[in-house]
C-alpha cells in the first residue's frame, strides 16, 4: 500500500513539473519591475483621487513641493523614465501646471501610468545592462534606471501619504482591505 502511494505521488509530481517549469519566468527582474510599476501606479493614482481638490497647493513647509507639484513631477517623470526604460518615445503632451484643476492633474497622471504600462510591456532581462542616457548625464544601465524609478515612486507615495495624513485623510494603503 505504501509503495503504491509513493508511486502515485511520484507520478503526480512528474506530471506537474513541466507545468511548474513553464510557469517560471525567464524575465524575473523585468516582471517584478512591471508588477511594481503597476502597483505603485495604483497607489499614487488612488492618493491623487483622495486628495482634496481645494488643497492641491498644500505643502507642509515652504521648501517642499505642493501636492499639485508632486502630481506634475510624477507625470513628467513617468513619461521620461518609462520611455527611457522601455526604449520608446514618450507621447507629445500639452504642459500641465500644479495650479490646474484636480481633474486635469489626475487625468494626466493616469495617462502617464497607462503609458508606463505600454512602454514597459516588452522590457526583458536580456537588456538590463544596456546603457541608457539619463538626464543628460552619464549613461546608466537599464537596471539602474529601473531601480531609480522604483525608488522615486516609493518616495512620492510616502510623501503623498504624509500630505494626506496632515489633511486628516488616510492614504490608500492604510485603508482596510487596500494595503499591499
Amino acid at each position: 500500500m505504501r509503495a503504491r502511494m509513493c508511486v502515485a505521488v511520484a507520478a503526480a509530481a512528474a506530471a506537474l513539473l513541466p507545468g511548474l517549469a513553464a510557469a517560471q519566468s525567464t524575465n524575473p527582474v523585468s516582471d517584478a519591475f512591471r508588477d511594481n510599476a503597476h502597483a505603485m501606479g495604483k497607489r499614487l493614482m488612488a492618493a491623487a483621487d483622495e486628495f482634496p481638490a481645494d488643497k492641491l497647493g498644500f505643502k507642509p513647509t515652504p521648501a517642499q513641493m505642493s501636492f499639485g507639484q508632486i502630481m506634475v513631477h510624477l507625470s513628467e517623470g513617468n513619461d521620461y523614465l518609462c520611455g527611457t526604460i522601455g526604449g520608446v518615445k514618450a507621447p507629445e503632451r500639452s504642459k500641465v501646471a500644479a495650479t490646474d484643476s484636480k481633474d486635469v492633474l489626475v487625468k494626466r497622471l493616469k495617462e502617464t501610468f497607462a503609458f508606463c504600462d505600454e512602454a514597459l510591456a516588452k522590457v526583458d532581462d536580456s537588456k538590463l545592462s544596456e546603457q541608457l542616457p539619463l538626464f543628460g548625464g552619464h549613461p546608466r544601465s537599464r537596471a539602474a534606471v529601473m531601480t531609480l524609478t522604483t525608488g522615486d515612486w516609493a518616495d512620492h507615495y510616502s510623501q503623498s501619504a504624509i500630505y494626506l495624513r496632515l489633511n486628516g485623510l488616510l492614504p490608500p494603503t492604510a485603508k482596510k482591505g487596500q494595503g499591499e
